[in-house]
């Protein structure tokens, strides 16, 4: 009986990996990098086609990848009130931020001052997420948050000309990406990354689809620049950040993952000199310092 039971007990599966400590730290620094680089593809990409549209198809492919994704990687899709859950966070994180953002970038609001409505991201997190998480901000956190701030500010500071609606516009699109990332933390946090993130994106392209369809021409005038905008934003930005993202979700505090935000005034201000040669000012370096001062103080444990 026993040899009959060793014959025919089932092997064991065997458990992947842990990822390598240095790959778990390097994901923060990338993370910032590629989220930086989506207001310089936006910038491009609405000078070519209407935003809207670019939200639109922004949604509507990366949705579909991922959902391809998903389904290779047999990902458990989310079902019932969790669906529900799922549904809202990518109508707050997706369609809300982006499309606000996204007009707003194609009124003439410049791409950096866009990131630094965005940079005020971690302030907002930490207080809803203390309010309805009871994540505890410690002295030192609200020290990074001054600091990084701070460093927001000096980042992208300058004389800069725009619209009252776009700075309204710009700030909804905060206030989506904010409540979106604790209504995840606080509803959706067994989700899987995959599933969810295309659940997202699914869900909020058939809002974008009929708001362009009804406010805009939906007209491309250069399907060149339309094209490698959307390819960078849809598989770098849409599909690499989120992923990242919902990762450090998983492994972080809300509030943490949240101070990083105030690196991407400074960091697209870089990527805008590399890019499209714009000037980075002094104050940007010394923004980029003080970001990542901010963040150092805000993160540690």
């Amino acid at each position: 009986m026993q040899r009959d039971d060793l014959r025919t007990a089932p092997a064991e599966q065997p458990t992947a990996a842990p990822p390598p400590p240095w790959a778990t730290a390097a994901v923060p620094a990338v993370f910032v990098v590629l989220w930086s680089s989506a207001f310089i593809a936006a910038v491009l990409g609405t000078d070519a086609a209407p935003p809207l549209l670019l939200t639109f198809a922004r949604f509507a492919v990366a949705g579909v990848l991922l959902a391809v994704i998903a389904g290779v990687s047999r990902s458990p899709w989310p079902r019932g009130r969790l669906l529900l859950h799922v549904v809202v966070v990518g109508l707050l994180m997706q369609a809300v931020q982006f499309g606000a953002f996204y007009t707003a970038i194609g009124a003439g609001l410049p791409g950096g001052v866009v990131a630094l409505i965005q940079g005020f991201n971690p302030v907002l997190i930490a207080l809803l997420a203390g309010m309805f998480l009871g994540e505890k901000i410690t002295g030192r956190q609200w020290l990074g948050f001054v600091v990084g701030g701070a460093g927001v500010l000096l980042a992208v500071g300058g004389a800069l000309h725009f619209s009252v609606s776009a700075i309204v516009l710009s700030f909804i699109g905060l206030l989506g990406l904010s409540v979106g990332t604790v209504y995840q933390k606080r509803f959706t946090p067994g989700a899987d990354v995959r599933s969810s993130t295309a659940v997202h994106f699914l869900a909020s392209a058939p809002v974008m689809g009929i708001l362009t369809l009804t406010l805009e021409d939906p007209e491309v005038t250069d399907w060149g620049a339309f094209g490698g905008s959307l390819a960078w934003i849809v598989l770098i930005n849409s599909v690499g950040t989120f992923l990242l993202l919902n990762f450090m979700l998983k492994k972080q505090a809300a509030n943490r993952v949240g101070t990083l935000f105030f690196l991407t005034p400074a960091v697209t201000a870089l990527l805008a000199w590399l890019i499209i040669g714009q000037t980075l000012s002094l104050s940007a370096i010394f923004g980029l310092v003080l970001g990542g001062v901010g963040v150092l103080l805000a993160a540690r444990k």
